[in-house]
């Protein structure tokens, strides 16, 4: 089979096409894989029992089932979850939002690839853009999303300690340069993988590079703030003109609802409305109909605050606690990332004597997934030679809390044999 350059870009190895398969070879085995690679939420009853209750409402209304599968939603996304989020968002913020300014995406992977490439690649005029990433690591699903090569520029970040074996990676902004081949900023709040919050004060500075140069400052809060609120530091939500904000369902609780939510200044809606029409003629209006009422109401804020986040907040205690312990005594070198958010832990080992690829494999063997850290650097040159890069493995800990310590405890074990060379 023949396949053009996109064929050929989208078909070969990824670091996310990577993870999808482990996690759904290890599922369809039915082999007791313990699961710490993807970033599946966790099940909180509180939030399904909500959602369940929403569902019950909508599949006894005749109405309410013509809406939710007999019709096609317009490419910009489910009217009625659109007018609410805007009224609820400017009740809060008094961000001054219009229905205008809100489009829904079939997911938030689907909303940055349409996003990247809207602002990076080819002009047309001769001239290329790319995608600034102020702090390496990020997203792995970023990656590979461009379609044309070398579409992503990033920069290594300072690393400050902040305990024992604790560290937070910080905006090196003497380094960042955003230049007139940039097409658009773009930073995670908190950051998948590491768990980073950037501050108020960062996300201020990063605002006033992207107005300087006059391009978008694209945020991915799937993890964050207003909602799901995966956030252990204060973090404020911000939003104007010059930002384009990327928000979820999924971690709140819905990810198979795949629903992505895009704020951002009205021809930017404008323009990612007709992409989605010609990609999927309509976005689904499942995850927006389900949300809609915990919307309109403001339960989405409270669920979020009250019951969420203190949901994960309990969990990343109990994993360090857990990992710590294992950890307790070695006289290898190993530190956490500050769990500011999100649902991981990102440990790094300095001086590991194999790749984190290689622990991966090591650790998959055991029967416990992860995901090697170099994946989430991309944007830095590949002779980039920062041997940071395959020092990390990034943990998901979302899931049950005994079989979280157990996968913990066969990482700290194959570290310390690494270590000692067996």
């Amino acid at each position: 089979m023949k396949l053009s350059a996109f064929g050929r870009k989208f078909t070969a190895e990824a670091g996310i096409t990577s993870l999808m398969d482990d996690l759904g070879n290890a599922l369809a085995s039915g082999d007791e894989m313990i699961m710490m690679g993807g970033g599946n939420p966790g099940h909180i009853p509180q939030v399904q029992a909500r959602v369940q209750s929403v569902l019950a409402d909508l599949v006894t209304s005749q109405e309410g089932m013509r809406r939710l599968v007999g019709t096609y939603d317009p490419p910009q996304g489910e009217k009625q979850f659109i007018a609410s989020l805007a009224e609820l968002l400017n009740r809060e913020y008094d961000w001054g939002l219009k229905p205008e300014n809100i489009a829904l995406t079939n997911g938030s992977q689907a909303a940055f690839f349409m996003l990247f490439n809207m602002f990076g690649g080819d002009y047309g005029d001769g001239s290329r853009k790319h995608i600034l990433l102020p702090l390496a690591p990020e997203y792995i699903g970023y990656a590979d999303a461009g379609i044309e090569p070398g579409l992503f520029r990033a920069f290594e970040p300072e690393i400050t300690y902040t305990g024992d074996h604790e560290f937070k990676y910080r905006l090196d902004f003497d380094a960042i340069e955003v230049t007139e081949d940039t097409g658009a900023i773009c930073v995670s709040r908190p950051t998948n993988p590491t768990g980073n919050v950037i501050t108020d004060n960062e996300l201020a500075r990063l605002e006033y590079l992207a107005k300087k140069h006059d391009v978008p400052l694209i945020v991915d809060g799937a993890y964050g703030t207003p909602f799901p609120n995966l956030l252990f530091v204060d973090a404020r939500p911000e939003w104007n003109e010059q930002v384009v904000l990327c928000l979820s369902l999924s971690k709140l609780g819905l990810p198979a609802a795949r629903t992505g939510i895009v704020i951002a200044a009205q021809p930017v809606i404008k323009a990612l409305s007709g992409i989605n029409a010609i990609m999927n003629l309509a976005t689904g209006s499942f995850g927006a109909m389900l949300a809609e009422p915990l919307v309109r109401s403001g339960e989405i804020l409270t669920l979020s605050r009250d019951v969420v986040c203190p949901f994960y907040k309990a969990k990343m205690k109990r994993a360090v606690a857990a990992f710590s312990g294992a950890m307790e005594g070695s006289d290898c070198p190993w530190y956490i990332h500050k769990p500011e958010g999100a649902m991981f832990l990102w440990l790094w080992f300095p001086g590991l004597p194999i790749t984190s690829l290689e622990l991966y494999q090591r650790l998959k063997a055991r029967g416990v997934l992860v995901v090697s850290g170099h994946y989430f650097f991309p944007g830095l040159p590949e002779e980039d030679h920062w041997r940071h890069r395959h020092e990390c493995l990034r943990v998901t800990y979302s899931q049950d809390d005994e079989m979280v310590a157990q996968g913990l405890q066969v990482i700290a074990e194959e570290v310390q044999a690494v270590f000692a060379g067996n």
